[in-house]
């Protein structure tokens, strides 16, 4: 039976990950361009060589805190089409090679910026050095840039100390089942329909 998932969560992230089987993996592609949602928490005291709590942190000194509002308006920068700089330690390809097996080596790691869509972005709690954020972005966008060049834009440190992504297009958290609760085996009733959005050619017959 093959089996696929639409896109894979950071080991220190959690949250959905929308899994197909059989004939609905042919569906993969149109659900990974469907809009994805997080709730992150950054750390703004901290950058790191990962952009999150895994690599060693790297501590900056701030003499006073940025207030709500320098946050906000560094948001507002950072949302619609933006160029973004993945991760030293992500799975894109540099000459051919994953940048985090590079990097792992120590090999000095720098991805190229490329475009990305950051529809929007909600502050839900700031109490320094910690800012709760709702992301709602495209496909490609990685959350730990988001961390770290916020921290760049606000003269701070910028980590993602949090991940749960709550959302993948219509398939949200609150419906997921836990690894451990999935039926076996499954049947029709335990599947949940496509995207809307899917060419009716794209779909699988049941």
């Amino acid at each position: 039976l093959k089996v696929g998932h639409a896109g894979a969560l950071d080991p220190l992230a959690s949250g959905v990950l929308v899994v197909a089987v059989g004939r609905a993996t042919k569906l993969l592609g149109a659900v990974m361009r469907q809009p994805k949602e997080y709730e992150a928490r950054v750390d703004l005291a901290a950058f790191s060589s990962t952009d999150d709590l895994e690599g060693e942190a790297q501590p900056v000194e701030v003499a006073s805190p940025p207030t709500r509002e320098r946050l906000l308006e560094a948001l507002g920068r950072l949302t619609g089409e933006i160029l973004q700089r993945p991760p030293a330690y992500s799975a894109v390809k540099i000459a051919g090679q994953r940048a985090y097996r590079l990097a792992r080596r120590g090999v000095a790691v720098e991805p190229k910026p490329r475009p990305v869509v950051v529809h929007a972005i909600e502050l839900l709690a700031y109490a320094w050095p910690q800012a709760t954020l709702r992301i709602r972005c495209g496909k490609g966008v990685y959350i730990r840039s988001l961390a770290r060049d916020l921290g760049a834009l606000l003269g701070t440190g910028g980590r993602l100390a949090g991940l749960v992504r709550t959302a993948v297009g219509p398939y949200r958290l609150e419906r997921a089942v836990p690894l451990d609760r999935i039926p076996s085996p499954l049947t029709q009733a335990d599947l949940l329909a496509p995207p809307s959005s899917c060419p009716s050619s794209d779909a699988p017959s049941r």
